[in-house]
């Protein structure tokens, strides 16, 4: 499913233990959705989440005979569309897309009207891709030895943005704090967008984003990419070292989007859902268009997916932990 140019899998984060045995290749295909499936996107149109849900939407549609429908529900870090998917008759008619922040919801909220440990059925993850620390282009920093003795030099002066409070570019952002001593101020975004708009613009010297997310701007020459997460350099940025490169061992990091239904999720729709969904991400036009965007096709089963919510939990829990950080 790789080519030599991708990356091999290294590190996953991802959510919930399905507990179930093999299935049959007869009772895997058996399962047909009777009317339109609700497929719960927990952002805005526009980001990576809701781009990779569109381009397999349809063709997913196409080959199990019902238009898959999606549906943006943003707000409140997508726990607006997941408490829909947790309520849910679990039929197979709903689905949400949640990319790794899902793992952090546990410890970002003191309450929710549903728990991300157990309210979902893990089916199947789709794309992963490193995140990019990125600074404005006017900005004299061109490694992480430069961004490390800038941010140094201007002591809290410094600002950086993410996708939100509480997401796993915050948290991984506090990891690099401790492990850097940089004082660095947070500012949080509903959504990489704006964010990268502000950085390109000059508002923000500073910001921690998914990779495909900056690319556009990248290549105008108004944001500049100074290290990635990823274990090795990422085909679209070849030019930008890894954060190993750069010194900070052991700090790889990928965003994954993966697909869940709701808990008690029968395991023929599963394993249906699983392969169809591998089938789409496998055709060439659907590989060559979200490749071209920056993201690898990173088809699992469930229970890798589960996981990886764990090993996400795990990760996110401590560096909560060891930060004394407060959300919700």
């Amino acid at each position: 499913m790789r080519t030599a140019s991708i990356p091999p899998v290294c590190i996953r984060l991802t959510l919930i233990v399905l507990a179930a045995g093999p299935v049959t290749q007869v009772s895997a295909q058996s399962w047909q959705p009777q009317r339109p499936v609700r497929w719960m996107v927990p952002y805005v149109p526009g980001g990576a989440t809701d781009l990779v849900t569109r381009t397999v939407a349809e063709p997913l549609g196409a080959a199990l005979g019902q238009q898959f429908v999606v549906d943006n529900r943003p707000g409140a870090t997508g726990t607006i569309a997941y408490d829909l998917v947790a309520r849910a008759n679990p039929d197979g008619h709903t689905i949400t897309t949640a990319p790794d922040a899902l793992t952090v919801l546990p410890f970002s909220y003191k309450k929710l009207p549903f728990d991300p440990r157990t309210s979902f059925a893990p089916i199947t993850n789709m794309t992963r891709q490193p995140m990019a620390i990125a600074v404005n282009a006017a900005i004299p920093v061109r490694t992480m030895k430069e961004l490390i003795d800038y941010a140094k030099s201007k002591a809290g002066a410094v600002s950086y943005a993410t996708s939100g409070l509480g997401t796993s570019q915050h948290l991984f952002s506090e990891m690099l704090k401790q492990a850097t001593g940089m004082d660095i101020t947070h500012i949080p975004y509903k959504g990489a967008g704006q964010a990268i708009i502000d950085l390109a613009g000059g508002q923000l010297q500073l910001a921690m984003v998914g990779a495909s997310s900056i690319l556009p701007q990248a290549k105008a020459g108004r944001a500049r990419v100074i290290a990635v997460t990823s274990g090795k350099r990422w085909w679209t940025l070849p030019e930008v070292p890894t954060l190993i490169e750069s010194g900070l061992v052991g700090y790889e990091f990928y965003h994954w989007i993966g697909v869940f239904g709701p808990a008690k999720l029968p395991r023929d729709i599963v394993s249906r859902l699983n392969g169809e969904i591998g089938r789409v991400l496998a055709s060439p036009p659907i590989r060559e268009r979200l490749t071209a965007a920056g993201l690898e096709i990173a088809p699992s089963t469930p229970e890798q997916l589960a996981a990886d919510v764990r090993e996400g939990m795990q990760r996110w829990g401590k560096v909560i932990a060891d930060a004394k950080l407060e959300f919700k």
